[in-house]
C-alpha cells in the first residue's frame, strides 16, 4: 500500500540518515522510479527531504523534519515479517473483481474462469501478497464478495479481523 510505503521511506531517512535511491527501492521492493516519485510527493506534502548527488550521495531528511515517525520501538522497515512474495486463493464474485481493481486492491488479481462459479456466483482468482495483514485489510475492504481459500494463515487473519470489526457493531446492537 503507498501510504505504507510513504512512512517506511521516511522512517528509513529518519533512522539511517543518507540513502541512495537505489537502496530505498531495494528496501521498499519498487522501482527506483517508485521512490522518486515517493519523495516528491512527501516534499510537496512538506515533508523536507534534501537530495545530494555524487558519490556518498542520496536522500536525507532536512533540518527542521517533522517529529519523529517512529513509535514502535525496535520496529524497523523490512523487518515486519516474510518479505517472500506468498500466493493466496480466494472466490470473488464479478462485483467483486470490479470493486479490487477499481480500489487497487489485491492486484494483480487473477480470475480462473475455467473452475467455473460457485452458487453465490463466486469464481476462484488468485493473487500475491508479501503481508499477511495488508492482505487481510485488502480482503475485507472487498465485504462479502470475497472469500479466502488459502493460506489458512491469511483466511484466519481476515476471521479474526471481521469478528473484532463484528463485535463493535454487535455491543452497539445489543445495547440499543
Amino acid at each position: 500500500m503507498r501510504a505504507g510505503r510513504l512512512i517506511s521511506l521516511m522512517l528509513i531517512l529518519e533512522r539511517r540518515g543518507r540513502v541512495t535511491a537505489a537502496r530505498l527501492a531495494a528496501e521498499l521492493e519498487v522501482s527506483e522510479r517508485t521512490v522518486l516519485r515517493d519523495i516528491d510527493e512527501l516534499t510537496a506534502a512538506g515533508v523536507p527531504i534534501v537530495a545530494t548527488r555524487g558519490p556518498g550521495g542520496g536522500f536525507a531528511l532536512g533540518e527542521g523534519a517533522a517529529p519523529p515517525v517512529s513509535g514502535a520501538p525496535g520496529w524497523e522497515p523490512g523487518r515486519h515479517g516474510s518479505r517472500r512474495r506468498q500466493r493466496a486463493i480466494v472466490r470473488i464474485t464479478p462485483e467483486g473483481v470490479r470493486l479490487a481493481a477499481m480500489l487497487r486492491r489485491l492486484q494483480p488479481l487473477k480470475v480462473r474462469r475455467r473452475n467455473g462459479v460457485d452458487r453465490a456466483g463466486r469464481q476462484e482468482a488468485a493473487f500475491t501478497f508479501s503481508s499477511i495483514d495488508a492482505a487481510a485489510m485488502d480482503v475485507l475492504s472487498l465485504g462479502p464478495c470475497i472469500e479466502v481459500v488459502a493460506p489458512v494463515r491469511l483466511r484466519d487473519a481476515v476471521a479474526a479481523r471481521a469478528l473484532e470489526t463484528a463485535s463493535l457493531y454487535t455491543d452497539r446492537v445489543a445495547g440499543d
